[in-house]
């Protein structure tokens, strides 16, 4: 089965790269973790980059920078009734599909997606990283292949 189309919102099972990683050199992320999409772009050669907010349990030093999962929505997902934040305050952006992508079921592509935000919420993810981004509050690793 081929890769999920990588729409605003979708969650997805993810190798995320936290910048503190990054600044120090990291090239992998430690952990595969559930990621939210919050943007798609298409290069002039067609290509798809993905930008993606991870989600932790670990609650954040800063409320403001996070907005927590409802627990609905955690359920609806798949994933645990643990307490969990989408991060706002940094993002990966790939080449979609890329190598940090982790499928749930072995061979099955279509298995690294966990499911859709709702609109609402997404949008409230959305708005917030935006506000951040202008602020320089946000910034963005980049990945490579």
């Amino acid at each position: 089965m081929p890769f999920p189309e990588p729409t605003a919102g979708l969650v997805v099972r993810y190798s995320y790269l936290w910048h503190n990683e990054h600044v120090r050199g990291q090239e992998e992320g430690v952990k595969d973790r559930p990621c939210a999409v919050i943007m798609t772009t298409v290069e002039a050669d067609g290509s798809r980059v993905v930008t993606v907010l991870p989600v932790t349990h670990t609650p954040p030093a800063d409320m403001n920078l996070a907005l927590e999962i409802p627990l609905v929505t955690k359920q609806r997902l798949g994933l645990d009734s643990e307490h969990s934040w989408v991060i706002l305050s940094e993002a990966n952006r790939f080449a979609w599909p890329g190598p940090d992508l982790r499928p749930m079921r072995q061979g099955d592509a279509q298995s690294v997606a966990y499911g859709q935000l709702p609109y609402a919420f997404f949008e409230q993810v959305r708005l917030r990283f935006i506000s951040l981004l202008k602020a320089r509050r946000a910034r963005v690793v980049p990945r490579t292949e």
